[in-house]
């Protein structure tokens, strides 16, 4: 990434994903891959923490983490940018509830990167961003169209 400068990347993103009782399918990760291959994102940063029943929080390698032998996850090795530092792990880990573990990935938005360049380039700047959760956009959208067809 040194090649890059902040006037040509993509918006950056993160999500801590929990899975409850440490139970993970892995069934998301070949979807995370294909966004990769097909050049959508760009990870910078995937780890595993899991949340002890003492409250401390652990990191976990990445290898086989469904424990079933079906999962290869040696693609995400090394997906290690810097970003993450202990202090971002322990906040990940306030979220969690104890005996659970969790996936915390930092990415660049790839697709956005041409339009958040020329953006850049007219002066414009980033100045909120956010997320809305899926359920509070449809509970909008049945609060204002109650009939409207369910997809």
């Amino acid at each position: 990434m040194s090649d890059e400068s902040a006037e040509t990347m993509g918006p950056i993103d993160y999500v801590v994903v929990e899975f409850p009782g440490n139970r993970m399918t892995g069934e998301g990760f070949p979807l995370l891959v294909d966004l990769v291959d097909r050049g959508l994102i760009r990870i910078l940063d995937l780890l595993f923490v899991r949340k002890e029943e003492d409250g401390s929080v652990v990191g976990l390698e990445i290898a086989d983490l469904t424990g079933d032998g079906a999962l290869d996850l040696a693609v995400f090795e090394g997906a290690s940018s810097g970003l993450l530092g202990q202090d971002d792990i322990e906040e990940a880990g306030t979220a969690l509830e104890p005996g659970h573990s969790a996936g915390i990935l930092v990415y660049e938005n790839l697709w956005a990167a041409p339009f958040a360049t020329a953006l850049r380039r007219g002066g414009a700047q980033l100045v909120a961003s956010g997320r809305i959760p899926a359920t509070a956009v449809l509970a909008a959208l049945d609060a204002t169209d109650p009939g409207r067809p369910r997809a």
